[in-house]
């Protein structure tokens, strides 16, 4: 095997990086084929997703046909390391096409409600995690309480502000300053969580275009940036605790560990895969219910 070609399968995450590679079928596998030697082969049910990040790995048309059949997504980034393309099954559940109506006409006022959830959620993990990093949250957890539905005042962008300020004990720390490697290792996580999330929500029946809070034209995945918003700070954790330098291969498999690692809600150690499809269940029976009981599950470190 080439010692320039970089890929590793985290539980069931597949990461493909630094080296050109040909990726082809044969009897359920995907196998990997790099400078004409095969160097593995994978069962497609083994994956949940598989994320690309150079842009000289080809496909064959049965390597898309299998991930889409096994219910695995498959993730292309730019090189930000931002997701530039996702693709997810057609079909993910024998009854969606009902769901995607009830989705449709979800009235503004449940939306709000659950978005009000999502965001409380959201700041009660900073919260969590500041405490586990810095010993205090900060006041980030008392913020919570004041997300109203909807959360017209926006208490999310102010509570991520002085989040951002401590999680990394760097006050100069910017979010979109693309010079900053950490801010690379985030993109990197990012777009493996909301693969993971958008997987979640077609393996229940919902469509991961119809979003509760964000409701641009452009995104095909709104629903997934909803959902797998009280889970950004596992990622967060990751790159804060995890190898320093950029995108190595330390820090790549740090970040796919947090989304396949346990975490304990209800007293029980589950993985975050676990915990999004439980999420995601919840809301699919409480739109088919036609009611407003529902929210995201409360998530925290084991340990």
């Amino acid at each position: 095997m080439s010692a320039r070609f970089d890929w590793r399968v985290t539980d069931r995450v597949l990461d493909i990086s630094a080296a050109a590679a040909h990726l082809h079928t044969r009897h359920g596998l995907l196998v990997i084929d790099v400078e004409g030697h095969e160097v593995d082969a994978i069962p497609f049910a083994d994956l949940a997703a598989v994320v690309v990040s150079n842009r000289q790995v080809v496909f064959t048309q049965s390597v898309l046909t299998g991930l889409a059949e096994a219910g695995a997504s498959l993730v292309t980034c730019d090189e930000k390391y931002h997701p530039a393309s996702m693709m997810l099954p057609l079909a993910g559940h024998y009854a969606q096409a009902e769901r995607f109506v009830k989705q449709a006409a979800l009235p503004l006022p449940r939306r709000k409600r659950w978005w009000q959830s999502i965001v409380r959620e959201k700041i009660s993990a900073q919260a969590r995690t500041l405490t586990r990093l810095r010993g205090m949250d900060y006041g980030v957890g008392g913020m919570a309480k004041r997300v109203g539905s909807g959360d017209p005042s926006n208490v999310e962008a102010q509570a991520s502000r002085r989040y951002w300020m401590t999680v990394f004990g760097d006050p100069d720390f910017r979010r979109g300053d693309d010079d900053d490697p950490r801010n690379a290792q985030l993109n990197y996580g990012y777009a493996i969580l909301r693969a993971a999330t958008a997987r979640a929500l077609c393996a229940c029946g919902l469509h991961p275009s119809f979003g509760l809070h964000h409701r641009n034209k452009y995104n095909a995945f709104a629903l997934a940036d909803d959902m797998m918003e009280p889970f950004r700070p596992a990622v967060d954790w990751a790159v804060a605790t995890g190898a320093n330098g950029g995108l190595s291969p330390a820090a790549k498999k740090s970040l796919i560990e947090c989304v396949t690692s346990r975490y304990r809600v209800n007293g029980e150690a589950r993985t975050l895969f676990d915990i999004l499809s439980r999420s995601a269940q919840g809301l699919a029976a409480a739109i088919l219910r036609g009611d407003g009981a529902w929210k995201p599950e409360t998530w925290d470190w084991l340990g």
